[in-house]
């Protein structure tokens, strides 16, 4: 499992013993920044909104006491397919085992002052297929605005969340929903999308315990 150090903004991997992490949800947006470019990140990659992002991840990860994060879009190497499916297979586990699960909403911009839960509903965040196991693993999910102001915690919001995801704020904060039926757990995910329809599948595979080879096509059918 590749962390990134947030102090120094190094990628380190770990195999066995993995020390305490938090963990980024978020939506890809435009230059975003790849595992190889953050091995050697140039004065043009540093530049890119998404390093900027990855910045503020690991700042504020550091300011609550975590020494590392984990970031999906430079934590993963996706030119090698084995770490990418093992990564895949391992994302519900790795937001499950996370102390800390950052949601930025990159799309959500109050005016100072006036960030408000209840104001969220209409954020890309929850349309994506693969945020629906990111808010549902981990016990501790922080949401952030545009500008990393912090708005408070899945469970101090747990009544608001539940609407805006039509899941039960039981099953919400607990995170006990095994014995769930399929097409409670396929309603959860009805509404929302995925850039490659393959993914639609492989990011709900943590909701029902399966792990499976990828297999990506060209087109959809």
């Amino acid at each position: 499992m590749w962390l990134l150090k947030t102090d120094d903004l190094t990628l380190h991997c770990f195999f066995g013993s993995i020390p305490k992490y938090s963990i980024l949800s978020h939506t890809w947006e435009a230059e975003e920044i790849t595992h190889q470019q953050m091995l050697n990140p140039t004065d043009e990659v540093r530049r890119k909104a998404g390093y900027q992002k990855i910045q503020a991840c690991a700042a504020e990860s550091r300011k609550l006491g975590y020494s590392y994060t984990w970031i999906d879009t430079c934590c993963i190497d996706k030119s090698s397919s084995a770490e990418l499916s093992e990564a895949i297979n391992s994302m519900f586990s790795w937001y499950r085992d996370s102390e800390l699960c950052l949601v930025y909403l990159q799309d959500y911009k109050p005016s100072p002052g006036s960030a408000s839960m209840d104001d969220i509903g209409h954020c890309r965040w929850f349309t994506r297929g693969w945020t629906l196991q990111e808010v549902l693993a981990p016990a501790n999910v922080g949401f952030y605005t545009a500008d990393w102001t912090a708005m408070g915690t899945k469970e101090e919001h747990a009544q608001v969340l539940s609407g805006f995801l039509s899941i039960d704020r039981d099953h919400l904060i607990d995170g006990l929903f095994g014995d769930m039926s399929v097409g409670i757990k396929m309603s959860w995910a009805a509404h929302r999308q995925t850039s490659r329809v393959e993914d639609m599948a492989y990011c709900l595979m943590g909701l029902f315990d399966i792990n499976m080879p990828l297999l990506y096509v060209w087109l959809a059918r």
